[in-house]
């Protein structure tokens, strides 16, 4: 029996995979912003499930809630940093306020709340952070500019802690999934004032149409292998879930170094002779 603690569990994977934990007996501490969509859930498992209110962009309440869930429990085994959405606009469509917002959310929010994790992790002798980001943590598309930002930014910020946190057993997971079945398309992606001057790049909004067709990604087995994850001894620092996410990871990773490998000389004409 493990003890998780789950940020936004109230749709999508962090649902699926607190209904499978619930379902294997292990504790959930769970925050969500409505408690009405996880009713059912703590109905069902009042003890194993510890629901919590929480806004993730509240910085105080991320800190509040976290010290409180290790003072309560004693040792929680996994934290899960899911809470986030899609913001979909050219970067001229944004607005200020839908800027600061979004990285409230993704960057801001899971950073406060692994770094608050951290020092509780370190005192009971290890644990597991997973960190959900997307393939698009890697791959950037149009007309997504803020939500690349906010996932290349946890990356990066994950893959130096993970370094920094691995003598004292603490584990990193970042889970980069591709399109899945859930209300991050359909429902709570949040789309920006358009332009008609950016139409060629509005694409995506056949992507948040579920009648033009669903993505290919099933929830509930993304989560499961999430869940397994934290069951292996060491992990990978990145997990890719969905065939197409990968290949479209490989194919830019590949793009990329081949560039790089053009630019021997350039590198080397600034360097100190």
């Amino acid at each position: 029996m493990k003890t998780w603690l789950i940020t936004g569990v109230s749709s999508g994977f962090g649902y699926e995979m607190t209904k499978q934990l619930l379902e294997r007996d292990d504790i959930v501490i769970g925050t969500v912003r409505n408690t009405d969509k996880v009713k059912s859930l703590t109905e069902q498992y009042p003890v194993n499930f510890d629901c919590r209110i929480l806004d993730v962009t509240d910085v105080a309440a991320v800190q509040k809630t976290v010290n409180d869930a290790f003072a309560k429990r004693g040792k929680i085994d996994v934290v899960v940093s899911n809470a986030g959405y899609g913001l979909f606009g050219c970067a001229e469509e944004l607005s200020d306020a839908e800027i600061d917002h979004i990285i409230a959310t993704n960057l801001t929010g899971s950073i406060q709340l692994i770094k608050t994790a951290l020092p509780h992790m370190r005192k009971q002798g290890g644990g597991r952070i997973i960190q959900l980001s997307s393939y698009g943590g890697q791959v950037a598309f149009p007309a997504n500019s803020m939500y690349h930002a906010t996932k290349f930014g946890i990356e990066g910020f994950c893959e130096a802690v993970a370094q920094e946190v691995a003598q004292f057993g603490i584990g990193m997971t970042i889970v980069e999934p591709g399109g899945a079945r859930t209300e991050f398309r359909y429902g709570s992606a949040k789309v920006a004032k358009l332009m008609p001057e950016y139409d060629s790049c509005h694409g995506f909004l056949n992507m948040l149409d579920a009648s033009k067709g669903l993505a290919p990604g099933d929830p509930a087995k993304m989560a499961q292998r999430i869940i397994e994850s934290a069951d292996m001894e060491k992990a990978p620092l990145r997990m890719v879930l969905g065939s197409q996410a990968l290949a479209a990871t490989i194919q830019r990773l590949e793009e990329r170094v081949a560039d790089y490998k053009t630019q021997t000389e350039l590198a080397a004409s600034t360097d100190v002779v």
